[in-house]
């Protein structure tokens, strides 16, 4: 039978990490933390306007015998969808047929989502445990982002246990490609618009124009 919990953050401080916390001198913080209400246990606004703008997410799993597995799982923004406060759910594409974490999550159900927003310099990790759904077709279609050229096999359904977000510290700053090349179109087009003001004031031709 496993311990009972007593704080929510216990789902990844067991007794052996506590007791390295001891040892290195930062169990005294963090049992602060937990007398004043510890992690969170439910989806807030914060966390449901963070999951929206989500492209990209890290899904880890393990065996029954404890092997853990990481694996990608991306899609278009909204992709990773709310069903309930306490509840995540996303549509699982086809990829390279191994089912790792399909098989993973038939014999042990303790997951973790690992989220970076590089651009922002922020990440949330959120505990809990995940099931695979594949005979229930309208909840499949009801998760599949539209016009997303990719083929869904099944549902994973994300039961959240507990998140906590990190500070910023050793976080790259990244961008993606597709803000990046919107940033310089709308750079370009005010440019362009300026150019149009100051050859409209100068009374001279724009270039280009004639």
């Amino acid at each position: 039978m496993s311990e009972a919990r007593t704080y929510s953050s216990d789902v990844a401080f067991t007794p052996a990490v506590k007791a390295v916390q001891a040892r290195k001198g930062s169990r005294e913080m963090f049992a602060e933390v937990e007398e004043s209400g510890g992690w969170r246990t439910e989806i807030d606004e914060n966390l449901a306007a963070f999951l929206a703008e989500t492209t990209s997410f890290f899904l880890a799993t393990a065996s029954a015998d404890g092997q853990p597995y990481i694996q990608h799982r991306g899609g278009p923004k909204g992709f990773i969808r709310i069903l309930d406060k306490t509840t995540l759910a996303f549509a699982n594409y086809a990829g390279n047929r191994q089912y790792i974490t399909q098989g993973n999550l038939s014999e042990n159900s303790k997951a973790h989502i690992f989220v970076m927003d590089f651009a922002h310099r922020r990440r949330v990790k959120i505990w809990g445990e995940a099931r695979m759904i594949d005979d229930d077709p309208a909840l499949l279609a009801s998760l599949m982002p539209k016009g997303y050229r990719a083929r869904p096999e099944q549902v994973i359904v994300f039961k959240v246990a507990a998140w906590d977000t990190n500070c910023s510290q050793h976080i790259p700053q990244k961008f993606d490609a597709a803000d990046v090349a919107a940033a310089l179109m709308a750079r370009d087009n005010r440019i362009a618009e300026l150019e149009a003001e100051v050859a409209t004031l100068k009374g001279t031709p724009v270039p280009g124009t004639q």
